[in-house]
């Protein structure tokens, strides 16, 4: 991916991650275009990043994803990289008594599932135009190797891995480049309070250094980027069988 001349739509831009790669890109004389659903953090980001636009998007709503990518792509017509990076990590799992927190379920499976799915619909067929489009996934380290109490976050990181696997096969001759990037356990708000204080394990990486290695391994030309402690998950996946299996059920 090239790290310069680009303009780039990143969802999830308010905070964490995404809020990151956005700054850095925009260091680098990119524009760039955040979204998310809390227009008060997205005006303050872009007050202190001069030039920075944004656009309020709830990726589990269609008719907002459809509204938003007509006029990002209508105001920034060079667009050519989306990062679809908006996730939430709940504890939508299945209780004792078989009952289930359904409004959680279906936010967290349409947020992280559903929402880069849409998104991707909504913006490939303009960047298959662009010189240099880059579509960038970002699942997890937790989609090869679950932790158990994020259930479903972690099987709905494993089905965009999948996805995107796929949605690199189907439009390997549109020119644009499909990137999975595969975070370990970085320090931001994902998963709130209740999962800071229940961490017991590694440290979090911290956002600084997780930005500084995505950059130089985005400026490579992998397809499957996975950063410091997720290569150990990654790994643990045998991708290159996988890669092999897959390439010859697919032709």
């Amino acid at each position: 991916m090239q790290m310069q001349g680009n303009t780039i739509f990143i969802t999830g831009g308010s905070s964490g991650i995404g809020c990151a790669l956005a700054a850095a890109f925009h260091r680098r004389g990119n524009p760039v275009i955040i979204s998310g659903r809390r227009e008060d953090r997205l005006k303050a980001i872009c007050a202190r990043h001069a030039g920075m636009a944004y656009f309020v998007l709830d990726v589990t709503d269609p008719n907002s994803i459809r509204s938003v990518a007509r006029k990002v792509t209508s105001d920034f017509p060079a667009l050519n990289c989306v990062f679809n990076n908006a996730g939430v990590q709940m504890r939508a799992g299945i209780s004792a008594d078989g009952s289930l927190d359904e409004q959680s379920l279906e936010t967290e499976i349409t947020t992280n599932l559903f929402g880069p799915i849409r998104v991707a619909a909504a913006f490939l067929p303009h960047l298959a135009k662009q010189a240099g489009a880059t579509l960038v996934n970002v699942s997890s380290g937790l989609a090869f190797v679950p932790i158990a109490r994020f259930s479903v976050y972690c099987a709905t990181k494993a089905a965009i891995h999948s996805w995107t696997m796929s949605l690199r096969h189907q439009w390997r001759k549109s020119g644009v480049k499909v990137i999975e990037l595969i975070p370990p356990y970085v320090g931001t708000e994902l998963g709130g309070p209740r999962k800071q204080a229940m961490d017991l394990g590694p440290q979090p990486m911290t956002v600084d250094a997780f930005i500084a290695e995505s950059l130089k391994e985005l400026e490579s030309d992998a397809d499957e980027i996975a950063i410091a402690d997720a290569k150990k998950l990654f790994a643990a996946a045998s991708p290159e069988s996988v890669k092999r299996i897959f390439d010859l059920i697919n032709g």
